[in-house]
């Protein structure tokens, strides 16, 4: 667990945050293992991804990550040493209600570190006691300018 400079305990409390950065998870390294796992669970086996030969002579040198492995690993990077604020209102569950827009902007090399930062940009009530919030999730890349990935994630909050 990483560090929380702010607790918010209402929806309050997270409302007065949309605009602001919640956060920045920790480094995580994309190993072949996982990819390759990745592979196995959704049956894409691009050779860009699994086949390392054929590779290493592609215009990115080498393999890279599939870019919904990318985008599935935002609840685990969310939990990866953590800095930043901590959502501690009490629910009863919270959903990945889905994404309004996904880019794939950078390829991720296997053995690249990545990590999330996440800026809050809307907090609704939709239904009594269900609060969606939008947030910016902005995968990045250790050591390159240019973003990995970059989505708008849609989430929900049962009160």
């Amino acid at each position: 667990m990483g560090e929380h400079a702010k607790t918010v305990n209402s929806v309050e409390e997270l409302r007065a945050l949309v605009g602001e950065e919640m956060g920045v998870s920790g480094w995580l390294t994309i190993t072949q293992e996982r990819v390759n796992a990745f592979a196995e669970a959704t049956g894409d086996h691009q050779w860009i991804h699994v086949d390392l030969e054929r590779a290493r002579s592609s215009p990115m040198g080498g393999p890279i990550a599939h870019g919904y492995l990318t985008l599935s690993l935002l609840p685990l990077l969310r939990d990866h040493e953590w800095q930043g604020v901590d959502v501690a209102m009490p629910t009863k569950m919270v959903i990945n209600y889905g994404s309004n827009r996904v880019r794939f902007v950078s390829p991720v090399p296997v053995g690249a570190r990545i990590r999330l930062r996440v800026k809050l940009l809307s907090v609704d009530e939709v239904q009594p006691g269900v609060v969606q919030s939008v947030s910016q999730a902005t995968v990045e890349i250790d050591g390159q300018e240019k973003p990995a990935m970059v989505a708008e994630t849609v989430g929900r909050t049962y009160l």
